[in-house]
């Protein structure tokens, strides 16, 4: 794979810090509705699937996915949509009732900090902050191209009535109330035999595409240097394989195609990850705790993130990621692709572990080197 060095510039124009982000409170037309007032919506790494053009986008390089945050105080609401690719949210605050169907009537759940939810394309989802805090979601998205945003027919209804419009190119205009712009082309919303075609989940379907912290099966040696200094950190999967080399990990729970995959990472203070790549493009969200994230291997540059910071490491960048707040620190850890992303370790971490009869067998996975050497 090709060298990549990160420059400084380029390492902080990757750091997505909570207390800079930008919020967009007209990024969707359903803001014009009482229910949704106050609503905010960041796009982290690409446009998203926003209608407001002005919206501020602090990293867009392609990513093979898109990354945002749904935040919403109590009791707000954000109305009923449907996208093409996958849409997963990771809750990190908030407590979160959704509902799902053309009208909202198929099935509801209640989503809590550390749970995860993906939401089958195709079908309609809403979902409003019902705990008595306010309420942070990161909301991921497949593609580069997501292919834009469908409103449920209730809501566009809802939104002409107040004179706001969505022209066919998706873009928010101003009418009057039940009146829409002249010369202006409007999108139109699905008709009632359209809506009879979409795929309908209950409560017990929909419960597989949640995956709760009780839920988590963590793997304590998922990684080459998990018995190294340094090392440590570990792994919970929770959508696709992504970057374990313990090939007796418990499967995730959701393994049907995102675009991505998407794990919970942990570590002591001290502990983490060694120095490895991969040619996956790569996201950290932040939880819990604080962490210095290291990348290159020959001019080393690091920066620190804390809760709600977001933090993107170049494809082929040499990194190192260390917990070193005073607790355990925790983060989501979301990667480019489907299947598993082979990692390239660091010489010294290689000799290292083969020093405590460690390597990795042709699969990629951990195995004692006696074993594999015989071979």
């Amino acid at each position: 794979m090709p060298q990549t060095e990160v420059t400084p510039d380029e390492l902080e124009a990757r750091t997505i810090r909570r207390a800079e982000l930008v919020p967009d409170r007209s990024a969707f037309i359903d803001t014009v509705l009482p229910e949704c007032v106050g609503k905010e919506n960041y796009a982290l790494i690409g446009p998203g699937v926003a209608e407001n053009a002005d919206q501020v986008v602090p990293v867009t390089a392609p990513h093979g996915f898109n990354l945002g945050v749904a935040a919403l105080p109590h009791g707000v609401t954000n109305s009923l949509h449907l996208h093409f690719t996958a849409e997963v949210f990771s809750c990190m605050s908030g407590k979160w009732l959704f509902r799902w169907g053309i009208d909202g009537t198929d099935g509801e759940a209640i989503i809590e900090p550390g749970d995860v939810i993906s939401i089958p394309t195709w079908v309609f989802r809403g979902f409003t902050n019902v705990g008595a805090d306010d309420g942070w979601m990161f909301s991921s998205l497949g593609q580069d191209e997501t292919g834009g945003i469908l409103w449920a027919p209730s809501v566009l209804k809802a939104a002409g009535q107040l004179g706001k419009f969505l022209s066919s190119d998706n873009k928010m205009v101003d009418g009057k109330p039940g009146q829409p712009p002249e010369g202006v082309a409007l999108t139109k919303p699905l008709t009632e035999e359209q809506c009879a075609e979409l795929p309908r989940l209950n409560l017990e379907q929909m419960s597989e595409r949640l995956v709760t912290p009780q839920e988590l099966e963590w793997a304590d040696a998922p990684f080459l240097d998990s018995a190294l200094e340094g090392g440590g950190a570990q792994l919970a999967l929770v959508i696709g394989y992504g970057l374990t080399e313990d090939r007796n990990q418990a499967a995730p729970k959701i393994t049907n195609p995102h675009g991505f995959s998407i794990a919970w990472m942990r570590a002591q203070p001290g502990q983490g990850v060694g120095l490895h790549r991969h040619d996956a493009a790569q996201v950290f969200m932040v939880q819990d705790g604080r962490w210095r994230i290291t990348l290159n291997q020959d001019n080393p540059v690091s920066m620190e993130i804390g809760p709600l910071d977001t933090f993107s490491v170049p494809v082929g960048a040499w990194r190192r990621i260390e917990s070193i707040g005073d607790q355990t620190g925790q983060l989501v850890v979301m990667t480019e692709g489907d299947g598993r992303v082979p990692l390239e370790w660091d010489d010294a971490i290689v000799a290292a572990a083969r020093e405590q009869g460690l390597s990795r067998d042709t699969n990629g996975y951990l195995a004692p080197s006696a074993i594999v050497d015989r071979a």
